[in-house]
């Protein structure tokens, strides 16, 4: 018999509970970086261009719902550490990670573009930490903030259009857009380089008027 007390008891889907409407809209940005990665391996295992295009189209989609759900949680007044939280940890898959994926499924391959891509990542996922603990400071107690220091994360989808531009010229695999050039022995394919540019901008002290 069981003599456990109700209240003791775990709630079954009780953090679901705590979510707002913008948290679901959060969550579908995610979903659509997790799919861009799928799309991306399948491209590597079927070299089928179109999967190229699915990722590049699922990056774009995580945008579209990255926009809305802080247009929804302005309208709703609703906002949250959960919320924040789970906004950056979004941005990191579809912004940081979903990018650099696709790059390297476009053939930026060699052991010093695998070093980019991990440094374009690194400062992605640096940007969105520091704004999370200097937000507050940023808004100067408005709860607004007016500017950003370094360029968002989701700057990256000038990047992912641009390898959406280099797959359908057929400038991608062995012949990715720029060539290669080999340095101390290791490839680097020049193209990579803006992931190189746009990761030291995220992390720049460059102000970016909020809007």
């Amino acid at each position: 018999m069981d003599t456990s007390h109700p209240k003791r008891r775990p709630k079954l889907f009780s953090m679901i509970r705590e979510f707002h409407l913008a948290d679901w809209f959060t969550l579908a940005n995610a979903i659509s970086g997790v799919g861009s990665l799928f799309a991306t391996i399948s491209y590597i295992q079927t070299h089928e261009v179109v999967h190229i295009y699915y990722a590049c189209a699922l990056v774009v989609a995580a945008f579209a719902f990255d926009v809305l759900d802080g247009r929804v949680a302005r309208w709703r007044h609703e906002s949250s550490p959960l919320g924040r939280e789970l906004d950056s940890l979004a941005d990191v898959i579809s912004f940081g990670v979903a990018p650099a994926v696709i790059a390297y499924g476009c053939g930026m391959q060699g052991l010093w573009d695998r070093i980019v891509l991990g440094y374009f990542v690194a400062c992605g996922v640096s940007r969105l930490a520091r704004f999370n603990v200097t937000a507050d400071a940023l808004s100067e107690g408005t709860g607004k903030v007016k500017y950003f220091e370094g360029t968002p994360i989701p700057s990256s989808l000038l990047l992912v259009f641009v390898m959406w531009v280099a797959a359908a010229i057929g400038a991608i695999g062995p012949g990715v857009w720029g060539g290669n050039v080999k340095f101390l022995g290791y490839t680097l394919h020049p193209l990579v380089l803006l992931f190189a540019l746009s990761g030291s901008l995220m992390i720049s002290r460059l102000r970016i008027p909020k809007f």
